[in-house]
């Protein structure tokens, strides 16, 4: 009954917006995925922000689906951004900043007359709290959304223990990260109430982490550790100066001078080419197996599954994976992430299914290590055998 509840409750959190920015690391995606120009791709969207990242690699086509009706809108919106706002000041200012007023007059002049009826009802309605959600981009989208209150009451958390987690991206090398870190961080997770919360499975539903994986997510350990080790990673082993995920994590949004780091979509050297490839990209409301079963056989050759697997059933899986086999085009790779270390698969799909496809366990153990994010376990990539 208790396992039944979580999960109902896991799911009602997951309606509205989730991920205002994507936690999968873009560059990592596109090493790992190998895009050509006759590559066509499907992802799930989630926040947008891979998605648009992809341009960069020039691809044939992108279909990017979620069941969730936020991350639709907020897709929409962004592809809308990046073929009508002005020129890439203001693309920068609307996502990268996101909190201007400047923002609510760049979208009624330039993004609202482009958005379909559906869109431009969610962006002009109003959340829970009765503002306007267009107004996000005008207050910080990334304090908003089920990940950005999750950190928000982090960092509430930390000023109760007397901790300033920003201090860290003053940080002028990766030894003083490391320094900042053990000095701040991790004795945190040593508090008994840091440890009796974080061994709630309800407490990680922010870091997309569902009741049937949290579990494995903790093995034999207490999740705190599990935890302090995932922090470390993001704090200590990337450079603050070269890692968007550190500054969301810790600033709570991008750094705001020229040299921060930023998604490649919204880099300046990418604009123009994001710019003319936005129209690429299809974006569908839809479960990811049911439209892969309206596709044609060897169609596709890019799959991103972010880490939706971790919340299948075994019958869900392998209905996903006769799709995507049955759907794929030689050297098709598949790309996708695990709250836990090793891959779910083994064990799991059907084997006569499964011996379609070859783990690529050398890029992925590369791919793991590389992922700035540093949220997930393991990176997962698979490539068409047959």
């Amino acid at each position: 009954m208790a396992n039944r509840l979580l999960d109902h409750t896991f799911a009602l959190a997951f309606r509205g917006l989730v991920y205002a920015q994507i936690w999968e690391d873009p560059d990592v995606d596109m090493k790992a995925l190998a895009i050509r120009p006759d590559s066509r791709i499907i992802a799930i969207a989630s926040g947008g922000c891979n998605v648009l990242s992809y341009l960069t690699a020039d691809p044939a086509a992108i279909t990017a689906v979620d069941l969730n009706t936020a991350h639709i809108a907020l897709n929409k919106l962004k592809i809308a951004s990046a073929q009508h706002l002005p020129d890439h000041a203001h693309f920068r200012r609307f996502f990268a900043e996101a909190d201007s007023t400047a923002n609510l007059a760049s979208y009624k002049t330039h993004l609202a007359p482009h958005l379909d009826d559906t869109t431009r009802r969610y962006w002009e309605g109003r959340d829970l709290s009765g503002r306007r959600r267009i107004a996000g981009f005008s207050s910080n989208i990334y304090k908003r959304g089920l990940l950005g209150n999750f950190i928000g009451v982090a960092h509430l958390l930390a000023r109760l223990y007397r901790i300033d987690l920003s201090a860290i991206l003053a940080a002028g090398s990766l030894e003083e990260q490391r320094q900042v870190f053990e000095r701040e961080m991790a004795p945190v997770f040593d508090k008994r109430f840091v440890r009796w919360l974080t061994d709630q499975p309800a407490s990680l539903f922010g870091l997309g982490i569902p009741p049937a994986q949290f579990d494995a997510l903790a093995g034999n350990e207490p999740m705190a550790e599990v935890l302090r080790r995932r922090l470390a990673k993001l704090a200590c082993d990337f450079p603050v100066g070269d890692n968007y995920f550190a500054w969301q994590a810790f600033g709570r949004g991008y750094g705001r001078g020229e040299r921060c780091p930023l998604p490649p979509y919204l880099q300046e050297t990418n604009w123009q080419a994001v710019r003319e490839r936005a129209g690429r990209i299809e974006v569908r409301h839809a479960n990811l197996t049911e439209h892969l079963a309206a596709q044609p056989a060897a169609s596709l050759d890019r799959y991103v599954l972010l880490d939706a697997q971790d919340w299948m059933t075994d019958a869900q899986l392998n209905a996903l994976w006769h799709e995507i086999t049955r759907t794929a085009r030689p050297d098709a790779r598949v790309l996708f992430r695990t709250a836990a270390e090793p891959s779910l698969l083994p064990g799991r799909l059907d084997a006569a299914l499964l011996a379609h496809w070859h783990y690529d366990a050398p890029l992925s153990a590369e791919c793991t290590a590389n992922d700035r994010s540093s949220i997930y376990g393991g990176v997962h990539l698979y490539t068409l055998a047959r």
